[in-house]
């Protein structure tokens, strides 16, 4: 593609950014200004300037933002060049790079990743080991949250220890084991070959902090990084940024300072308002004209934002309409500002002609939903509400990934305690119980324990044993065909196998209907993958 095919309908901060090519580069993007659009157009016009796609390294905070961004790219160079590009969320793209150095970080190549709920699930078990309270002082919603805050900020359990202050702030809220705990969970978590999402930024601090031969090879591998949503980055992410830019300079972070809300998450805006000082010969470019919305509103948003003293100046304005001056209702209860809202929309229905369609009601947190519905209820204006988990929040699916994590990595206890008896094989509480007695007492994980020939010293009769084997037997198979099949062959073979397909497919309900779509389409999900990595590897 031409570079004036690329530039095409840009306006001139937006041109001027994305011909910014060499060393590090600063772009701050106000709300609506065509953040994704500048971003992808860069990438585009440094391959049209002749750019080894393969060369250039972009990291995204959400799946959407990258899927998005891959659409875009591909749209304006070629399928072929984008695929080449190493695009992704921090964290796909920093696991791969960490299974090439697994070894040296004391971690099996094909270590498992926990998501939230099975970190939480293990956090609630060492509570329980502990003798703590999981319902009030130590839910594991909380701890798990503290521990990730630490390990935002590179502070380990035995840091986390020393620090008096964080000690002193802890038996404040009387939880004064929170470091016991903290240090129990990554020591279970390492012997079970398994890393939580908090862990692949901290190891591959780690790895590019112990292992030079590891950080030159892998920054040598790029020369250009580009990072989109750079306010939102932690101290963890940051480190991480500057380590991979050190050779060459070439990074250009996009970001936008009045935008940073992630603080409660470990998010550090100083990142983006000290790039200047990180980076003296860095170029800033602003973007100012927002697309999105009217005048007013944006107006509105720059009154708010200028009272902070500590940003990086800009203004923002757009071109379009004016648009209604915004109307502020104030309620002094829940309840009496459901009620004006509902009033508002009754009286905009029957004054203007509207729909009940036309309207949004936007809240901070779910649990604001139910005054709101009850007054809507009352009302008798109708709604729908856009909530619902994720689809690998879904249950099925995350048995389904917990029974993949099981068959690659047999260490994985919480994939093992979530999927032994999914389908039922009757093997409850009990039968599992020993399992776990039996896997501490040995220094095993629960895998190899169910494996052994010692639970009938924890008092399970030799039909339990006989089921766990069967189980075990099963997974042993599946794992022993792991590296001869390709992926989606394996998770195939692991629906059947295991009992899953044969059970949401005798549930003829709406519901079980649905539950074996979304197994069908993780299947799908893999099988895509496999083929566009089939592809990219016939390319190469």
């Amino acid at each position: 593609m031409e570079t004036t095919a690329v530039l095409e309908g840009l306006n001139e901060a937006q041109e001027a950014a994305v011909r910014c090519v060499n060393g590090p580069v600063l772009i701050v993007a106000g709300a609506g200004s065509g953040k994704t659009r500048v971003l992808t157009s860069r990438i585009a016009y440094m391959i049209a300037q002749g750019v080894d796609p393969s060369r250039i390294l972009a990291l995204t905070f959400t799946r959407k933002a990258a899927n998005e961004m891959k659409e875009r790219i591909a749209s304006m160079v070629g399928e072929r060049n984008a695929r080449r590009i190493c695009m992704g969320t921090f964290h796909s793209v920093f696991v791969r790079f960490l299974r090439g150095y697994a070894g040296s970080l004391a971690f099996p190549p094909d270590f498992t990743i926990y998501d939230t709920s099975e970190s939480q699930s293990l956090i609630k078990t060492i509570v329980k080991d502990m003798g703590l309270d999981e319902k009030s002082l130590y839910k594991p919603k909380d701890v798990l949250s503290r521990i990730s805050m630490a390990k935002n900020n590179l502070v380990m359990p035995s840091a986390y220890r020393q620090d008096r202050e964080q000690m002193e702030a802890d038996v404040r809220r009387r939880t004064p084991r929170i470091a016991d705990i903290y240090y129990e969970y990554m020591s279970r978590c390492r012997k079970c070959g398994v890393m939580d999402f908090d862990d692949i930024l901290v190891y591959m601090n780690v790895l590019f902090r112990d292992n030079v031969e590891a950080l030159e090879e892998i920054s040598s591998r790029f020369d250009y990084i580009l990072v989109d949503e750079y306010q939102d980055t932690n101290r963890s992410q940051y480190l991480i940024l500057r380590r991979l830019a050190g050779q060459h300079g070439n990074i250009c972070v996009v970001g936008d300072d009045s935008q940073s809300i992630y603080a409660f998450r470990g998010a550090q805006i100083e990142n983006i308002i000290n790039f200047s000082k990180d980076y003296p010969e860095a170029k800033l470019f602003r973007l100012e004209q927002n697309y999105r919305s009217t005048q007013v509103i944006v107006e509105a948003a720059n009154s708010l934002i200028e009272k902070n003293s500590d940003r990086i100046k800009k203004k923002c304005f757009s071109k379009g309409d004016r648009g209604e001056l915004i109307r502020l209702i104030e309620g002094y209860t829940p309840e009496e500002e459901a009620r004006l809202i509902a009033s508002s929309i009754k009286g905009r229905i029957s004054s203007d002609s509207a729909s009940y369609r036309d309207f949004a009601i936007l809240y901070r947190t779910n649990s604001q939903s139910r005054a709101l519905e009850q007054e809507l209820r009352a009302a008798n204006i109708p709604y729908q509400i856009f909530s619902g988990k994720s689809f690998f929040e879904r249950a099925e699916v995350k048995d389904m990934m917990a029974y993949f994590k099981l068959v690659v990595n047999n260490n994985d206890d919480e994939s093992f305690k979530r999927v032994v008896n999914k389908p039922v094989r009757s093997i409850g509480d009990t039968t599992l119980g020993a399992v776990i007695a039996a896997a501490r007492a040995e220094g095993v994980s629960l895998f190899k324990a169910a494996s052994g020939d010692s639970l009938a010293e924890y008092g399970l009769k030799s039909a339990a044993i006989s089921k766990l084997s069967a189980f075990c037997a099963m997974i042993a198979s599946l794992s022993a065909r792991a590296s001869g099949e390709d992926a989606y062959e394996l998770a195939r073979a692991i629906a059947l196998e295991s009992g899953m397909m044969q059970m949401l497919k005798s549930d003829l309900s709406a519901e079980g209907q649905a539950r074996l779509g979304n197994v069908e389409e993780l299947l799908n999900n893999v099988k895509q993958v496999v083929e566009e990595k089939h592809n990219a590897d016939m390319e190469e």
